[in-house]
């Protein structure tokens, strides 16, 4: 049966060359990328009769974990499947992208940590107070039957979806440890614990598909909260308003609709209504209408993994330019906030 034109332009070589570069960006010098890349014609060949035949079957995950600056953690899929992950990526983004509202950022061009930052900053000058919230356990509760869904209303091309599917199903059983089981309305112990969950951090399509998902929650609050002034950056979302009760029972409707519509639940004790004016949480950074600085927490992890950076370099284990490009990295990020006299009190002290 003759490809799609999507599933066609999905599995040309060209698009899994794409693919590659952008899966083996910032990590050429890994063993994995270099082996890829030494057959490179050759695995891209095999991908896409694999694909075009519909044998392609996920490889195993490799588990580790690090803290950032809480424990996370990541499933990493095999070198080839991340490339088949960004080719799936190129062709379905567009689509999506035309159903995403502006102020949901995090993987997506134009839409970063930065301009996520730069936008609560406009909307704390304009508005009085803040609801800050974010979802227990996000990545491990994301409901694949219900994500399944989501992606059908959107991709309607079987091909497509059979590769979504193998994806799917190759993480389903990732993050299971990570979650705490939860009973929804209707539920009963063994339906709530059958059903599949869990995307594993660290995919390409995990970080997509969490928008997908979220972007359920972006419409109601855009369309049937009419919200004026909302943003989210993956699973942490503010909405701003100058009439604190209103700001209140949004927060209810947004917890009764998380629950019957995607199988997740806030944290109920940090999403409070705030003043604005008292600093907003979020990113890493505290955001105030004036200015806004880097939390505590973030300058004191990043002073740890200076020292280990610092001990590697000088066993041998980190080169000085990979020790230069992280720290310029860190720096980069944190020049986004009023942080002159930390960056300047953690160098000196390296150096005295």
């Amino acid at each position: 049966m003759e490809a799609s034109p999507l599933f066609a332009q999905l599995c040309s070589f060209e698009n899994l060359l794409h693919a590659s570069r952008k899966a083996a960006r910032g990590k050429r010098s890994r063993h994995d990328v270099a082996d890829f890349e030494y057959d490179l014609e050759g695995w891209l060949l095999r991908l896409s009769r694999q694909l075009q035949s519909r044998t392609y079957q996920p490889g195993s995950y490799r588990r580790f974990s690090f803290c950032d600056p809480k424990p996370r953690a990541i499933s990493a899929a095999p070198f080839p499947d991340r490339v088949v992950h960004h080719a799936l990526c190129n062709v379905i983004e567009p689509i999506f992208e035309r159903r995403f509202i502006a102020d949901s950022y995090a993987n997506r061009a134009g839409r970063g940590i930065h301009q996520a930052l730069d936008r609560c900053t406009q909307f704390a000058r304009r508005y009085r107070y803040v609801l800050r919230c974010d979802i227990v356990q996000f990545f491990p509760s994301i409901d694949l039957i219900i994500l399944r869904r989501i992606l059908a209303r959107t991709i309607r091309d079987d091909a497509v979806l059979w590769l979504c599917d193998q994806i799917i199903a190759g993480g389903a059983h990732e993050l299971t440890k990570q979650y705490d089981l939860v009973l929804f309305p209707d539920d009963d112990l063994f339906s709530a614990s059958s059903r599949p969950r869990g995307l594993p951090i660290g995919n390409q399509t995990s970080q997509f598909w969490a928008n997908c998902y979220m972007n359920v929650l972006d419409q109601f609050v855009k369309s049937d909260l009419r919200c004026p002034a909302y943003l989210r950056y993956v699973d942490d979302f503010l909405l701003f308003g100058d009439d604190k009760a209103e700001l209140h029972h949004w927060k209810k409707a947004i917890i009764a609709f998380l629950a019957s519509h995607l199988r997740l639940i806030l944290h109920e004790r940090e999403c409070v209504v705030a003043p604005v004016v008292t600093g907003i949480p979020f990113l890493g950074f505290q955001v105030f209408p004036t200015h806004r600085r880097l939390r505590r927490r973030n300058g004191v992890a990043f002073a740890r993994r200076m020292r280990v950076m610092g001990s590697a370099w000088q066993r041998g284990d980190m080169t000085l330019d990979a020790l230069t490009a992280r720290v310029r990295g860190w720096v980069a990020h944190v020049a986004h906030g009023d942080t002159w006299h930390l960056r300047r009190s953690l160098f000196t002290a390296r150096m005295t």
